[in-house]
């Protein structure tokens, strides 16, 4: 894929596709509640069908048309054990959530994943569940994970990695487990599951205390189904939100946006450089936070953001540096370790990648140093993306600016936004 310079900006409202966290959960969930649930505007993307292929493969009926998926849950322990092992493709989300959600089942299940998914790091959800009394077996710390059947214990554990994967993970072993499960965390992550399981019916109660969010759940407990709508994902209306930002004569309206106060840092961060964004017709949706945004070209100035903000954001530092490069003052973004263990190191590709085009910078400690410059001494046209999704869709606004881009394995970006391209040229973009 080929990212070209464009001069006449970014305009109209481009079509968002639903949220990708949400999307899993909305999957997962029901196909473990009792009754029928009819999902509007889930994302159609490799990552989430891995995860419904997932559950059809544990006899989860579920019924696909143009416009919705309808799940037919039969309760905590109606799933099946599958044939044959679980591919999960590059999806991280979906091996951390099932692991979590197997280790309570009564049959043994394998998950696989591709070459990219078998690197990351899955002890970090392996370890807190064997306290359970979970009976897992990684490769070395990575997929393949064997699952075996066993009776989980109610717990009291204390999350050491600020994940809302890990979390999530916990609360799906703890729905069918015996008593009540404590799970406390220290840092901010994305509450999505916890909203779900709320509305679905589950006994959970959240308490939120000056630096600790404590979560208490007990298990056993029948969710009944309920119908859900997705809202638009933000991270992926983030690529739309730089590119408007960054070229002159643009305005663009995105409709239906999740604005979740957990995963909302790339909108308080482009606001704290200068970015002229309004969230418009604010309202909430299945729990959930939705508006839509409204954004013009903007003359951004540089910022400094502490780790905290990466509690909030860290799938959106790749589109924030690219914006960085384009402000009138330096930025450092503290506290990025979480990056090195996504779907590639970002850490790394941001750096050589920006390197690349010509933006000074440098990573000292895992705080990324951005300098603009006016001027980019375009050193290499192609951009290295480990197939990761994020990195493609960010360099490519990048080429919007100094193209043109190569940007390689550019197919990885069906994981999350299969028409972003089409998307993205309908408003003015020259990607091919």
């Amino acid at each position: 894929m080929i990212s070209h310079l464009i001069t006449n900006g970014i305009n109209g409202s481009a079509n968002i596709p639903g949220d990708k966290s949400i999307s899993h959960r909305s999957i997962i969930i029901p196909s473990i509640s009792n009754g029928i649930c009819e999902i509007n505007n889930i994302l159609r993307s490799e990552d989430v069908f891995h995860t419904l292929n997932a559950f059809r493969a544990m006899g989860v009926r579920i019924e696909e048309n143009q416009n919705n998926i309808i799940i037919h849950g039969k309760g905590l322990n109606s799933l099946e054990k599958p044939e044959d092992e679980i591919y999960l493709g590059n999806s991280g989300t979906s091996a951390r959530l099932l692991t979590g959600l197997l280790s309570s089942q009564k049959f043994r299940s394998v998950l696989t994943g591709d070459k990219s998914l078998s690197k990351r790091p899955m002890e970090r959800i392996s370890e807190p569940l064997k306290k359970m009394n979970a009976k897992i077996l990684t490769n070395n710390g990575t997929l393949p994970i064997i699952i075996e059947s066993s009776n989980l214990v109610c717990s009291n554990i204390d999350l050491k990695i600020p994940s809302a994967q890990i979390k999530s993970g916990l609360l799906l072993a703890s729905l069918n487990t015996n008593g009540e499960t404590t799970i406390k965390e220290y840092k901010i992550t994305r509450d999505h599951t916890e909203t779900m399981l709320e509305s679905f019916g589950a006994k959970i109660e959240v308490k939120k205390l000056e630096n600790t969010k404590i979560i208490k759940i007990k298990g056993k407990k029948e969710l009944t189904s309920k119908n859900i709508s997705v809202p638009n994902d933000l991270s992926s209306s983030a690529f739309f939100i730089v590119s408007a930002l960054i070229n002159k004569n643009s305005h663009l309206i995105l409709k239906n946006i999740n604005n979740n106060p957990t995963r909302n840092g790339i909108i308080l961060a482009l606001k704290k450089m200068g970015a002229n964004i309004s969230l418009l017709n604010q309202r909430s949706n299945n729990n959930e936070n939705i508006c839509d945004i409204d954004v013009v070209s903007s003359k951004l100035k540089g910022c400094e953001l502490g780790p905290e903000f990466a509690d909030l954001m860290i799938d959106e530092y790749p589109i924030l540096a690219i914006a960085a490069s384009f402000a009138n003052s330096p930025s450092i973004f503290r506290g990025l370790n979480e990056l090195k263990v996504k779907e590639s190191d970002r850490l790394k590709l941001i750096l050589l990648n920006l390197q690349n085009c010509g933006v000074n910078c440098r990573v000292q400690n895992d705080d990324l140093y951005i300098f603009p410059s006016r001027n980019f001494n375009l050193k290499n046209n192609i951009i290295q993306t480990d197939f990761d999704h994020r990195i493609a869709m960010a360099f490519a606004i990048m080429g919007t600016k100094i193209g043109p881009l190569e940007i390689k394995d550019s197919e990885s970006i069906n994981t999350s936004f299969p028409t972003f391209r089409d998307e993205f040229n309908k408003l003015g973009g020259q990607i091919f």
